[in-house]
């Protein structure tokens, strides 16, 4: 642990411990939650500035100092979390996670099945600190534990690696610690704002919200195709931002530690700042968010430690709540992305293409669909043995991925949402895999999720 580390965790230490005392379950939706704020505005408990987190955003500022998204992304500001909320004195306290027990069946000769669970919680204090409002915020992750061999099936995925060679056809499991951050943000004027962050273990400013926190993914228990193309870089180790806004725009650069975490899931990486990104993000009203984001990244990939790589990523994330009729109560959240990569060694590109969309309708029902087109490398030939000396990685073919999903929530526990799900996945598969995939492998999957929430109903 670097000395960075241990001043984040004595930092960290006393907002996220009083949570357990403080805490209690608090409304968190729309008029509930501004008829609180209301009260606590008028008893002169709280100011506006200081009570972001128990509002439903209403301008860019606020949805950047609500600060319930990942890394310092940003989201709609019409778009809905589930959580809990507290208070304890000064603090503010918020609470969200989101529990996926799956069981996984994929058909073809690379296709397996797995019983395994995704899964993140997230703790938030705030409070106003001098002329600015200060925040702490720690997510963690038993994926590690609840993941067996250091993957889960996930046909045509690559990245990263197990074991000393590459995971083929898996998703790695995240970190124990997904991320442990210190926020401070300062108003400069009505329509301005600074913004820092600073995490040994974070987000740094690239691509969207990334895919376990997006509205549009929150039902689908598994990662995107697109993920080392897209926002793999959610967990970054030794990460500082400084991010400017005014109005509807958004400017930030963050310096970071390029490595991708290693293959022990439960300790704290560090290393210096090698790589850089900056992001704009454009807010242009209640339901719309979009951003562009370049980053020059160090040495990403353990097995191509002599390769840096360019990443840029672009996206529009759409959120609408539909309060009317039969639709009261629900909410349709769409992400449309782009991520590309280049190597600076042998300059190969590889592009993902994706479109999301999730549907929660008559309160406790969802629909979802994730299509994804990604290009793949030729690591996909040789699976998951070692690879030939002086191999090079290339592009051999673009894979296309059709997910449609259904899922509904029952009350079985206050304040928790449990829900019933499956999704279903088929593939198009390029003529060069297909003597490795076959022509239309397929691959379901069956699970419970639980997540808390404030309120009375969900």
């Amino acid at each position: 642990m670097n000395l960075i580390q241990a001043w984040m965790l004595v930092i960290l230490a006393v907002p996220l411990g009083a949570w357990a005392q403080g805490a209690s379950a608090q409304t968190s939706s729309g008029a509930s939650a501004a008829q609180d704020m209301k009260q606590m505005d008028m008893s002169g408990g709280k100011t506006h500035e200081h009570s972001m987190m128990h509002m439903q955003p209403e301008t860019f500022l606020d949805e950047i100092m609500h600060h319930s998204s990942s890394g310092t992304s940003a989201e709609p500001n019409s778009t809905p979390t589930p959580m809990l909320m507290g208070a304890k004195g000064q603090w503010e306290f918020m609470f969200h996670a989101n529990v996926f027990i799956s069981d996984l069946q994929q058909s073809g000769v690379r296709g397996a099945d797995r019983f395994f669970s995704t899964n993140w919680f997230m703790g938030m204090a705030q409070r106003k600190v001098g002329p600015g409002v200060f925040t702490a915020r720690a997510m963690l992750s038993l994926a590690p534990a609840t993941v067996t061999d250091r993957r889960y099936p996930l046909l045509f995925q690559q990245g990263e690696t197990a074991f000393g060679s590459p995971i083929v056809d898996g998703q790695h499991p995240h970190d124990f610690v997904m991320e442990l951050a210190a926020l401070y943000d300062v108003k400069l004027g009505e329509k301005n704002l600074l913004s820092f962050y600073v995490a040994p273990m974070g987000d740094p400013a690239i691509g969207p919200t990334a895919y376990p926190h997006r509205p549009s993914a929150m039902e689908n228990p598994v990662g995107t195709l697109g993920h080392h193309q897209q926002d793999s870089t959610h967990i970054a180790s030794d990460v500082v931002t400084v991010g400017f806004t005014q109005g509807i725009a958004r400017i930030e650069a963050s310096g970071f530690h390029g490595r991708e975490p290693n293959e022990f899931r439960w300790d704290l990486d560090s290393g210096k700042i090698d790589s850089w990104s900056t992001r704009l993000t454009l807010q242009p009203g209640m339901k719309w968010s979009g951003q562009y984001s370049y980053a020059r990244i160090t040495s990403p990939e353990a097995l191509f430690a002599e390769e840096d790589q360019e990443r840029m990523t672009a996206s529009v994330m759409y959120n609408r709540p539909l309060t009317n009729g039969r639709w009261a109560e629900a909410n349709w959240a769409s992400t449309v992305l782009w991520g590309r990569t280049r190597s600076l060694r042998d300059n190969s590109v590889f592009n993902s293409y994706l479109l999301e969309s999730t549907l929660r309708f008559v309160t406790r029902n969802y629909v979802w669909t994730r299509i994804e087109n990604a290009d793949r490398s030729n690591e996909l030939v040789f699976g998951e043995r070692p690879l030939p000396p002086n191999f090079t990685e290339t592009p051999t073919g673009r894979v296309q991925a059709y997910t449609f999903g259904y899922a509904r929530d029952f009350n079985v526990i206050p304040h928790l949402a449990s829900s019933l799900g499956a999704q279903v996945t088929t593939y198009g598969v390029p003529g060069t895999l297909t003597p490795i995939y076959g022509n239309h492998p397929v691959g379901g999957l069956v699970f419970v999720r639980l997540r808390p929430y404030s309120g009375a109903t969900h």
